[in-house]
């Protein structure tokens, strides 16, 4: 509801940060509270999640922002009975604003524990032949493709780009599931408390 400015002068305290509504209506939810730079949102709306089921926070995706860059977190929103705050910190001494309906945090829910499920591990790529055959082949025909860009070739500048992940060949299709931007994802229902059921 708030244009907001925000300019930070590069010092520690609290007091660095002086935060103003440049326009809007109603309260200015946003303060310089912890210092070091940090600017914090105040959210207010109370999420609720299914048992084991937390909630990952963290800033806009693919929307950097000069000066300033969102810090993630996780909270436990199974049992939580308390709001939370959404934190930015600023990467330098600057100013930097957020316009009336800027999004400002993204969230999502994601099982407790589900990471500790998963061990990486370094392999050579011969040690599977067949996907390694698979890469081999891919790479070949991606350098294939940019030299043909690079020479002007005018079939392969038609084409643009090659698409091999998003079109699936043919071939491969019956391997692939729907991709995740081909799947419906339900809006919450305005309210103060937002609720998610698990499936």
């Amino acid at each position: 509801t708030h244009h907001v400015r925000a300019s930070w002068d590069g010092t520690s305290g609290p007091e660095s940060l002086s935060v103003e509504s440049a326009y809007g209506n109603g309260g200015l939810h946003c303060q310089s509270h912890f210092g070091e730079g940090v600017l914090t949102f105040q959210i207010p709306f109370l999420f609720k999640t299914p048992r084991g089921w937390n909630l990952m926070v963290r800033g806009p995706t693919n929307s950097p922002k000069d000066g300033i860059v969102a810090l993630d977190g996780i909270i436990e929103t199974d049992w939580a009975h308390s709001t939370f705050t959404m934190n930015w910190r600023f990467t330098r001494a600057c100013t930097v604003e957020f316009a009336v309906g800027e999004p400002i945090c993204l969230f999502f829910p994601i099982r407790r524990g589900v990471l500790e499920m998963f061990r990486g591990e370094f392999r050579m790529l011969e040690a599977d032949r067949k996907f390694e055959n698979k890469f081999r082949e891919w790479s070949a025909s991606r350098d294939r493709f940019l030299s043909g860009l690079e020479e002007g070739k005018p079939e392969v500048v038609a084409q643009g780009w090659q698409r091999d992940y998003m079109q699936t060949a043919k071939e491969k299709k019956p391997l692939a599931h729907p991709f995740a931007n081909e799947n419906a994802v339900d809006r919450a229902r305005t309210g103060k408390c937002v609720r998610w059921s698990g499936r």
